[in-house]
């Protein structure tokens, strides 16, 4: 089976989102081949490369959604038309009002609901879809995209009767960041990877997120029938929203509508939505998710690094917290901080080791800002005349001398805490389980649903609570015991590597017997040639003479090409050509 992978800032860079994730699947799947289409979010980004990749990785393309080149495409009368028809027709969605997208609730304007139109969804879609095949046609959308034509026709949109309020009230600033967010979010349709030597010979399109990573597998079902199938370990609709709280009105109403359409569609097209806890899936849901696709699949963990200290619990020293993670201000560890005060009240032997590097200038900030509060609440302290003052917080980052991995980390104390104000699926505390480690976690996000009552749980910004229950596990050892033993035997069962690959394996042979890709294999002349594609769903190499073509049942002519070529030595990639083989 050859699988079309999907991704955005993520796998094969060496920063990637969900890189080991990606890296993972791809390695514990050796039956299948695997093609990459990444989308890059920054020049630094593409300049530190990529991860070694294995065997099974046939083919890389890349293209940046941080920067478009000029295409120089020049639409005529014609093709003019059709752009400010779809154009049009994608912003009137956009600035719906209330009676348009009836159904949709109160929450974003109903750009985002289970309740939505279907005929929202559809003049969505088409005007989508209307945009892909006119870059399809014409050679590229980058400028038009940036046209004075698309700002006017967003103009128009917004000044229609019926549209959003505040859609009506948008400035001519505001309507150009817009229009510029759009262009960036829509720069996948000007791709040249759905033709039948790209998306469109692959059996199944496996976006690793949704958002812009999904938008090429949409386009590869609408052209050439191969199915789609969206993961989501954090909702990018999400994502969104928490990114755009700065925003003026206008903007963040009219960007929330454009998300949450192209949502909606992305879950409405795909054959299953794979959520990586119910968190995510609550999300998914409300955005229109059919249930009947939803399968939740954790995220793969590699317990092995954590063994030797997972079967050795007892060497933890007893009054030691542990907090590991990204430091910045979502992790709230002004609150742990605080908390400790009244930790050290009840016990003063205690300690707290705050693991973890600053994330950005932000977490920089926020770092420093920790330390003077630690300075503050803990003046260092001696326990002689003679001696030299300790704080009992310290700051420190894994791979130093006394921390060299993650798992000397959660060694270092008997109780690991997380003091989250937001959060997705903590991996952190997962980590900490495959050490059999005791938790204190805040209930956030998928926390709950992560421990399953193998740890305690407190309400998030409450100082107090935080500290009574770590007090009470630290004057407990026998519940420490048992809680750690019960965590490490849970998270050995749901957040392994092999429970993870198995279940996409599973998924992947389902979504291609119940939605094969109908092929018509055509000889030089363009004509169907009979008998030539074989009972099976894919054949590794080459299994076609070098006059045949191939392309989608259905499919556009224009996707007919030239066959693979074969692996070569590895080069740089460039925005849409095609890398052959790995680095």
């Amino acid at each position: 089976m050859r699988i079309g992978l999907l991704t955005e800032g993520g796998y094969p860079y060496v920063s990637g989102d969900a890189r080991l994730w990606c890296d993972r699947l791809v390695r514990g799947l050796g039956q299948h081949e695997f093609d990459v289409y990444a989308l890059s979010r920054s020049e630094r980004q593409e300049d530190e490369g990529w991860v070694p990749l294995p065997s099974q990785v046939r083919r890389v393309r890349t293209a940046p959604l941080w920067s478009a080149e000029e295409d120089g495409v020049a639409y005529g009368r014609r093709a003019r038309r059709r752009f400010s028809e779809h154009y049009g027709a994608l912003a009137a969605v956009l600035c719906a009002g209330a009676d348009e997208a009836r159904g949709g609730g109160a929450h974003n304007g109903g750009v985002c609901s289970e309740g939505a139109s279907d005929d929202v969804a559809d003049r969505f879609g088409n005007a989508l879809y209307g945009l892909a095949e006119l870059a399809r046609d014409e050679g590229g959308l980058a400028g038009a995209l940036r046209s004075e034509t698309a700002v006017r026709a967003l103009e128009g949109a917004c000044r229609a009767p019926r549209a959003l309020r505040t859609a009506r009230e948008v400035r001519v600033p505001e309507l150009l960041t817009v229009a510029a967010h759009l262009e960036r979010a829509l720069r996948p349709l000007s791709l040249d990877w759905y033709e039948d030597d790209g998306l469109g010979s692959v059996d199944l399109c496996h976006a690793a997120s949704g958002g812009p990573a999904a938008l090429p597998g949409l386009l590869a079902r609408h052209f050439s029938g191969v199915p789609l199938l969206v993961t989501e370990y954090g909702v990018r609709l999400r994502t969104h929203y928490l990114a755009a709280t700065d925003a003026p009105p206008a903007v963040r109403a009219l960007l929330a509508a454009f998300h949450g359409r192209l949502a909606a569609e992305i879950y409405r097209r795909a054959e299953v939505i794979t959520p990586g806890n119910a968190h995510a899936r609550r999300w998914q849901e409300h955005c229109g998710a059919d249930r009947a696709k939803l399968r939740t699949v954790y995220p793969g963990m590699d317990a092995a690094r954590f063994s030797e200290v997972g079967e050795a619990p007892e060497a933890a020293d007893p009054d030691t917290l542990v907090w590991v993670g990204r430091v910045e201000p979502a992790k709230d560890l002004v609150s742990l901080l605080h908390a400790f005060a009244e930790i050290r009240k009840e016990e003063p032997k205690a300690r707290l080791r705050i693991v973890g590097a600053a994330a950005g200038a932000e977490g920089e900030a926020y770092l420093g800002h920790c330390k003077a509060l630690a300075a503050q609440l803990f003046p260092d302290e001696a326990v002689g005349l003679h001696a030299v003052g300790d704080n009992p917080v310290s700051f420190e980052e894994i791979g130093g001398p006394e921390l060299p991995t993650a798992a000397d980390a959660y060694a270092a104390g008997a109780v690991t805490v997380l003091s989250s104000v937001v959060e997705g699926f903590p991996i952190s505390l997962v980590e900490a389980m495959l050490c059999a480690r005791a938790t204190v976690s805040t209930d956030v996000g998928a926390v709950v649903e992560v421990i399953g009552g193998t740890g305690l749980v407190v309400p998030p910004r409450n100082p107090r609570a935080l500290a009574e229950a770590c007090v009470a596990l630290l004057r407990d050892p026998e519940r420490r015991a048992r809680l750690g033993a019960a965590a490490r035997a849970r998270a050995l069962e749901l957040f392994t590597v092999e429970q993870n690959v198995a279940a996409f394996h599973g998924i992947y042979l389902e979504i291609v017997a119940r939605c094969p890709v109908r092929r018509v294999v055509l000889d030089e002349t363009g004509e169907p040639l009979p008998f030539a594609v074989p009972a099976e769903a894919h054949v590794p190499g080459r299994w076609t003479g070098p006059a045949a073509r191939l392309v989608a049942r259905g499919g556009p002519g224009w996707a007919a090409g030239p066959g693979w070529a074969a692996a070569g030595p590895p080069v740089r990639a460039t925005p849409h050509v095609a890398v052959e083989g790995a680095r």
